[in-house]
């Protein structure tokens, strides 16, 4: 079945509601999607109910941000038991997290660069009870004039060496696999291109239940995809794959859900995993 196992909606950094983004899975011929929203699940229950009628499955999904070494680790996490309360609350301690980092850059930023933003600026970029992030204070800054550009936001303050910029408190990414594994999940490390250590990180990972690698994303060419499979074959983890989708890109027609060429087998996957995983609870 052709999936997208890596998509953002508007109740975190994406553009497009949970509604929109069904549609749109819809009209490139998906499956199955799974709505992986940075730390909260709000968009699930939203496309679930809308797609009931459709023929489109609705695979619960999260994307965790931790940090590890000063790398920013993200992790995936598929069919967890939402209502599980140690996966509850891994998901407040994230927001809170998020509004604190919020508050602080700006208290910040008013103080040493003379950018006066509301707080209630940031939140109304996202849904309500949505994700705040490092997106919507750039996009924050530009708009009120501090910047002319949402990259040079980022370049002069939203980045480890500006005056203004506060690292987030957040858990470590063992801490978001075991979480997911023990609420009936599977773990995934997504888009591992993107940390220099993933090699020994995977293997660390493996002994708090990583149970994949997204080999499978648009960041990772064929050689990527290639090493990262073989890694997962090595250690005895599923390959994963999706879009990682936020906003329409004009360069693929306006849309890359389901677009990086991600194989039908990537779906039949994750759902042997699971099942291999509800056998051994």
């Amino acid at each position: 079945m052709k999936s997208d196992l890596h998509i953002h909606t508007s109740y975190s950094d994406g553009v497009f509601s949970p509604e929109k983004i069904v549609d749109t899975a819809l009209d490139v011929g998906l499956g199955a999607i799974a709505l992986t929203d940075h730390d909260n699940i709000l968009s699930y229950n939203l496309a679930k109910e809308y797609a009931k009628d459709k023929s489109l499955e609705i695979i619960p999904g999260i994307e965790i941000n931790t940090l590890y070494k000063g790398y920013e680790v993200h992790i995936l996490g598929y069919f967890m038991d939402l209502n599980n309360s140690d996966f509850q609350k891994l998901i407040k301690t994230q927001q809170q997290a998020r509004v604190k980092q919020t508050k602080e850059i700006l208290a910040l930023l008013a103080k040493k660069e003379g950018i006066k933003i509301p707080f209630e600026n940031i939140v109304k970029q996202v849904a309500e009870g949505g994700s705040i992030g490092r997106p919507h204070i750039a996009k924050a800054i530009t708009n009120a004039g501090g910047t002319t550009s949402v990259i040079e936001a980022y370049n002069k303050y939203i980045n480890d060496n500006s005056n203004v910029y506060v690292q987030r408190k957040t858990v470590s990414p063992f801490d978001a696999v075991e979480v997911i594994y023990d609420a009936g999940g599977i773990p995934v490390f997504a888009h591992p291109y993107d940390v220099d250590i993933a090699d020994q990180l995977t293997k660390e990972m493996i002994n708090f239940g990583l149970r994949g690698l997204e080999a499978y994303h648009r960041k990772h060419s064929p050689a990527i995809i290639e090493y990262f499979s073989t890694l997962a074959e090595k250690y005895g983890l599923i390959v994963t794959g999706g879009s990682d989708f936020h906003a329409p890109n004009p360069i693929n027609g306006n849309v890359v859900l389901g677009k990086n060429f991600i194989p039908e087998w990537i779906y039949d996957e994750i759902i042997k995993e699971k099942r291999r995983m509800e056998l051994a609870q």
